[in-house]
């Protein structure tokens, strides 16, 4: 995606674009980590409970205070955390070892020199690489970013997403359903997961199973779209709208060696890249988890592109057809010795059964069944 600056608030989750540099250094100055008061070390060197010292308060900084008065030998300043150290000042002491006067302090203990100081720089120096091209800028990447005073970084922008949802059998949540008829549901979870990326989602529902309307109502969203993904309409049925619209238009249609989402589909159209997923909402899910989830991050610039995976012991013996790489639900539990329990079939229908998943259990195209306490790859969904 293009590199664009922006304010640090519409930075969230996005991946910077260059190297940031520090323009200034952490702290800036000198500074006290406590409440408490400047001093000499030399001045309070025997303190103690018994011999306590006594020194005249001079002057109180508070933090953000610029106007200070260099500290004289044989007097204490009054300091809050964070508040700037006098000139002259080398050491402080915390008010608890204090009587907390704010004229002629007595002082209880002693104060090593540097003690309790931040040194100006002790955090970062001024021209060091802070955050690197590529880096996922997170809470704190982009409070580092503006305690160096940066109110805008170089990002990859957010992917722009037409989400199109076919069918004339869908109909919109809420309404009365009529036989034959059934909600609409892939594009609201397709969108969510653009949107879960990283990417923005714009969601066109229930466009028309007609070839030509299906053109005249895509048209008008097209120039603002960097990817346009569907769902249903691919596959071998005498009503795939997408498969007929598409094809002899940059478009390919093929069938993957997988289970679920065999029926895919991929190119460009209008010159705007173009996947098709199948419409069983397990398909398109498993199938946006595999292909599409993996490019948006990597265009947005991502370093790690795929989802964390881990082996784990499997509870329970499943199949899986020869030739083709199967992904079905579990629920995977580092806890009790990294063990996975499949959740639901197969079925490229079963919509409950994903809900209540973390984790896709992955059987290579090789593997036909695996048994109990098998170790499998789970490619984890959440965390």
């Amino acid at each position: 995606m293009p590199v664009r600056r922006l304010p640090l608030a519409d930075c969230l989750g996005l991946v910077l674009a260059e190297d940031l540099v520090a323009p200034i250094s952490l702290p800036p100055f000198d500074n006290s980590a406590m409440d408490g008061y400047a001093v000499r070390a030399a001045d309070v060197a025997g303190a103690s409970a018994a011999e306590p010292v006594e020194l005249p308060v001079a002057d109180d900084i508070p933090a953000g205070r610029v106007d200070l008065v260099p500290l004289r030998p044989g007097t204490a300043q009054r300091i809050m955390t964070g508040a700037a150290l006098p000139a002259g000042a080398d050491a402080i002491v915390q008010v608890e070892h204090t009587d907390g006067d704010t004229e002629l302090v007595t002082v209880f203990a002693p104060a090593a020199d540097g003690l309790h100081v931040r040194r100006a720089a002790s955090d970062v120096a001024a021209g060091a690489r802070v955050l690197a091209a590529g880096q996922r800028l997170g809470p704190a990447q982009l409070g580092l970013a503006a305690a160096l005073g940066c109110r805008e970084l170089p990002v990859r922008r957010r992917p722009r997403v037409l989400v199109l949802s076919t069918g004339s059998e869908l109909v919109e949540p809420g309404e009365p359903l009529r036989p034959g008829q059934i909600y609409e549901s892939n594009g609201v979870m397709l969108a969510a997961a653009v949107r879960e990326v990283g990417g923005e989602a714009e969601l066109l529902r229930f466009v028309p199973d007609d070839v030509a309307a299906f053109h005249a109502t895509i048209a008008g969203h097209l120039a603002d779209a960097d990817v346009v993904i569907t769902s249903g309409g691919v596959s071998a049925g005498a009503y795939e709208v997408v498969k007929d619209a598409f094809t002899g238009r940059g478009v390919e249609f093929v069938k993957i060696a997988m289970q679920p989402g065999a029926p895919q589909g991929s190119g460009r159209y209008e010159g705007v890249p173009v996947v098709t997923l199948p419409g069983n909402p397990v398909s398109a899910h498993v199938s946006f988890e595999v292909f599409v989830r993996p490019a948006l991050r990597a265009a947005m610039g991502h370093r790690v592109t795929d989802r964390p995976t881990a082996v784990a012991r499997i509870t329970a013996a499943i199949t899986s057809p020869a030739g083709r790489r199967q992904y079905r639900r579990g629920a995977y539990d580092p806890s009790s010795g990294r063990v996975v329990t499949p959740v639901g079939g197969p079925g490229s229908h079963l919509l409950s059964s994903l809900a209540i998943a973390d984790c896709l259990i992955e059987l290579p195209e090789d593997v036909t069944a695996v048994g109990v306490g098998d170790e499998v790859t789970v490619i984890l969904l959440e965390g």
